[in-house]
């Protein structure tokens, strides 16, 4: 980490002697072997080392136009160089070499994660001002473009020849709700073009990243028309500036939407457009078709237009994770560090992570944090199993019903993981006390991308609300006896809840999906009855049940991370970890199921009959976790092995210098390099002698 142990603060020190589990062990497991933890820290120095990404200036002393400057001149730097590490390590593919051969759908994972993960954050804790473009623009190319358009285009875009580009879906006046986009293409089948419009103010798009100065095409969404017909959304590949001049194109208006709360190095913009014609041949058409003579060919499968999005909130679920550890390792030294009042009358003032009001704030999280990881590799995993099976024609029946799944189960974990992680993140500043405040602690940079999360690509709300729908259609399914998805067959499990005092944690994931099932059965009930009554429509008794609806799907995707906590804690007890590793993990794990249920224990009390010697069961176990994990926390967060660069804290350094950092950062600011500001002369000293 770059600090030898005499250089450490003397208690940070001593929580690491005094661990029982060693760090090293703990991150060879979370980075998935020896191996790759050292390929992960030999590419982190591979860049950290290099003075050139070195910041002469904090990112808080500058303005929102330096930053984005900054980000994009760093930004190119990183391509460049990155670009020499897959070439020196053999990574390239074929397209980077001037050949044809087109990235796939692991190599843009696995980018999207450098970039959003440690060594990205370490870069840009603003963000990746590229972000969209190896993320969204690439894999929408790659999902949606035919085999000749992924030749010109795909491999074009992974090259950054002539090419960077975003994905502009929402508008000014519509985000979550596709369906309302206003932006226009009409096929004109005389010239085989598209003419794109923005026929209103509201239909303009609004908040691609890098769509404000960055990018010089996008994947643009559109409702398409041809003949005067609706033929639903499409996607549509326009320039938007000019390859070699930047400048915007004839009939494109784009900007910068201005400074937000976090994420200034993205350069989200808007976008307008009058009369902007594109060849026919740039609607990508590897799923729904326009011929030359203007007959539309329907998608096999509709829902694999929104391929991009379900691949972006899939990947969303480990960005969340990761901002999550970030936070808690801040949090976890700094209360290792901080000494503040005594238990004991008349006692030294202990570290507060001594208290177990501290270790409730902070522990929880770092279990929450796993646990978000363990989900988003399952996740993951079940992605790449579907877009195999859409490819295969054989399974397409099969993948379709499964692509369902998918798209429900990311939207619910999507809403459930954005929401509770920004929440975690808050918890995690206050747990710091006032210095969690200061822009040097970085909290704002990590919360501001975490709230961010909450509603871009789905804004939470939206998201539970479609994921009620699938969990109202399985319900249905269950009552008629049909064979349902994996992660809801607990919807026909009518055994009702019988507590063990051996099993605590079988007690609680049962409580837990008796009570999403029984809230599943309360909003579907309740709109049959409204509509028998005549008193509403389906609709309208859909829109009066979203309290109940939403809750139902909160509750799928808690029920959802508890049952795959346990069930990747069976597979952990049955593997070779060292017994004092395991230990702590199922400790983890425990300590994030028990922290699920206090969390959605409204919901457990209205739906199961529950003691309160039960509840004071779970609530003992609760608190002797918090203490178990305690002599340990240190080591875990070390364990995630982030760099001081990657958490950009003056709290949360690995050496613990934290008082030292704080004074430091102090002293570099802009305002204290002279002893007047100039302010004194030209205001305070005139308003001081007007003897008011």
């Amino acid at each position: 980490m770059g600090a030898t142990e005499s250089e450490c603060n003397n208690d940070l020190q001593r929580e690491r002697n005094a661990a029982s589990i060693r760090s090293e062990d703990f991150a060879v497991w979370w980075a998935g072997g020896g191996e790759v933890l050292e390929q992960q820290r030999s590419l982190e120095r591979f860049f950290l080392d290099d003075p050139q990404f070195e910041d002469a200036e904090h990112p808080s002393f500058m303005s929102y136009k330096e930053r984005y400057e900054h980000a994009v001149a760093k930004g190119s730097k990183f391509v460049l160089k990155l670009r020499q590490w897959r070439q020196r390590t053999g990574q390239t593919t074929a397209a980077e070499d001037g050949e044809k051969e087109l990235p796939n759908m692991q190599v843009l994972h696995d980018l999207r994660m450098l970039m959003s993960g440690s060594l990205g954050t370490a870069l840009f804790q603003q963000s990746f001002p590229l972000r969209l473009h190896y993320s969204m623009f690439l894999s929408t190319l790659l999902n949606q473009g035919t085999a000749e358009q992924q030749q010109e285009w795909l491999s074009r875009a992974w090259r950054l020849d002539g090419v960077i580009g975003t994905y502009a879906q929402t508008e000014l006046g519509h985000g979550s709700y596709i369906r309302g986009l206003e932006t226009r293409a009409d096929y004109d089948p005389k010239s085989q073009e598209f003419v794109l419009n923005t026929p209103t103010l509201s239909a303009y798009k609004w908040w691609p990243g890098g769509l404000g100065h960055t990018a010089n095409m996008v994947v643009v969404l559109a409702q398409l028309y041809i003949r005067g017909k609706h033929h639903g959304l499409q996607p549509f590949l326009v320039r938007i500036r000019d390859e070699q001049t930047h400048e915007p194109m004839p009939g494109i208006d784009v900007g910068d939407i201005g400074a937000k709360l976090g994420a200034n190095a993205v350069n989200n913009g808007f976008l307008g457009f009058r009369n902007v014609r594109i060849p026919r041949t740039q609607m990508l058409m590897k799923n729904a078709q326009v011929l030359a003579d203007g007959t539309f060919v329907k998608a096999t499968q509709p829902l694999l237009l929104y391929g991009t999005m379900v691949f972006v909130r899939v990947m969303i679920v480990r960005d969340v994770m990761f901002g999550l550890l970030q936070a808690a390792t801040i949090a976890t030294r700094y209360s290792a560090v901080r000494r503040q009042s005594p238990i004991e009358p008349h006692a030294a003032e202990p570290q507060i992570l001594d208290h177990l009001t501290q270790q409730e704030k902070v522990l929880p999280q770092v279990a929450r944090g796993v646990c978000y990881r363990l989900a988003a590799d399952v996740l993951w995993t079940f992605y790449q199993r579907v877009t195999s099976q859409l490819a295969s024609k054989q399974t397409e029946a099969a993948a379709g019903r499964q692509l369902a799944e998918l798209h429900a189960l990311s939207c619910s974990l999507k809403a459930v993981c954005t929401l509770d992680a920004a929440e975690g993140i808050d918890v995690l500043r206050k747990s710091c006390g006032g210095h969690g405040y200061l822009a040097s602690a970085n909290f704002d940079s990590i919360q501001g991308l975490a709230n961010a999360a909450v509603t871009y690509e789905g804004e939470y709300t939206v998201l539970l609300l479609q994921t009620a729908r699938f969990l109202q259609r399985q319900y249905v399914d269950g009552l008629k006896r049909k064979v349902l998805p994996a992660s809801v067959t607990y919807l026909r499990n009518a055994t009702r809840l019988s507590w063990s005092n051996s099993n605590l944690l079988e007690n609680v994931a049962r409580a837990l999906e008796i009570s999403a099932t029984e809230q599943v059965r309360d909003a579907w009930q309740w709109q049959q009855t409204q509509r028998k009554l005549g008193q509403h429509t389906q609709e309208q008794a859909t829109n009066l049940a979203g309290r109940r609806l939403i809750s139902a799907a909160s509750l799928h995707g808690h029920v959802y991370l508890v049952r795959n906590s346990i069930n990747q804690l069976k597979q952990l007890q049955g593997s070779q970890l060292k017994p004092e590793l395991l230990e702590v993990l199922q400790q983890l794990i425990e300590l994030f199921v028990l922290d699920t249920w206090q969390r959605q224990l409204g919901a457990v009390l209205k739906w199961n009959n529950i003691s309160g010697r039960q509840l004071q069961q779970v609530e003992r176990r609760y608190e002797q976790l918090l203490q178990q994990l305690r002599p340990n926390a240190v080591a875990v967060v070390d364990g995630f092995d982030f760099h001081d660069r990657v958490l950009g804290s003056t709290l949360g350094c690995y050496d613990g210098r934290v008082y030292e950092r704080l004074m430091e950062h102090a002293r570099g600011n802009p305002l204290n390099q002279e002893s007047v500001n100039r302010s004194y002369h030209t205001h305070l000293r005139p308003l001081m002698q007007a003897k008011l």
